[in-house]
């Protein structure tokens, strides 16, 4: 259980706190090591720049739910809710270390070949704790995925968000945050632009 009122506030403040949380799912915990603020409509980088959509819609209700959306064809992706209802804020889980449950997240995430890589970036994350896309929308107080904030704010570090094109991305946006000497973390990917060929 967490109180919700901490997560009803901005992305960019929520984020530090997340760093350390234990989120578990479907038989697996992971200690959250990275993660990435996203502000809605202020942010060009974020889902819900554009405004509402039904493909959105989670990003607009109570904080403490969680917002999943499918990427590159393959990938599902899971971000916490914050801010308050109405608004579109928002963070993605990017990385986190397995505390309990090794066994099924290695069985989940077959490919790994060390451990710090069984949660080691966002969609790796999902598939390691069985989230799915159809779990968005789901409350993080209850049920199979549930969300626990640390007691101790730890030591972090920012830097620009990774694979953000555009106005979204860059130095102006050190939304990215993470705990530093962490093996879980993921290596900083700059989005570099396509380049077409004559």
């Amino acid at each position: 259980m967490f109180d919700r009122s901490l997560l009803a506030r901005p992305s960019i403040e929520v984020a530090p706190l997340l760093l350390g949380a234990t989120l578990t799912g479907r038989g697996v915990s992971v200690r959250l090591t990275e993660v990435e603020a996203y502000m809605g409509e202020e942010d060009p980088g974020s889902h819900g720049y554009r405004g509402r959509t039904k493909r959105n819609a989670v990003m607009f209700g109570p904080a403490g739910h969680l917002y999943c959306y499918f990427t590159y064809g393959m990938h599902t992706c899971a971000n916490v809710v914050t801010g308050l209802e109405g608004t579109s804020s928002g963070v993605l889980l990017r990385a986190g270390e397995v505390l309990d449950g090794v066994e099924l997240a290695r069985a989940r995430r077959h490919t790994s070949k060390i451990d710090a890589d069984l949660a080691r970036g966002p969609a790796r994350l999902t598939v390691a704790l069985g989230i799915q896309l159809s779990d968005g929308g789901h409350d993080l107080q209850s049920g199979e995925i549930c969300l626990e904030l640390p007691t101790v704010l730890a030591n972090y570090e920012t830097g620009p968000r990774t694979g953000v094109s555009g106005r979204g991305g860059g130095d102006e946006f050190p939304w990215r945050f993470w705990i530093p000497g962490e093996p879980s973390v993921s290596p900083y990917k700059r989005h570099l632009p396509t380049l077409r060929q004559c």
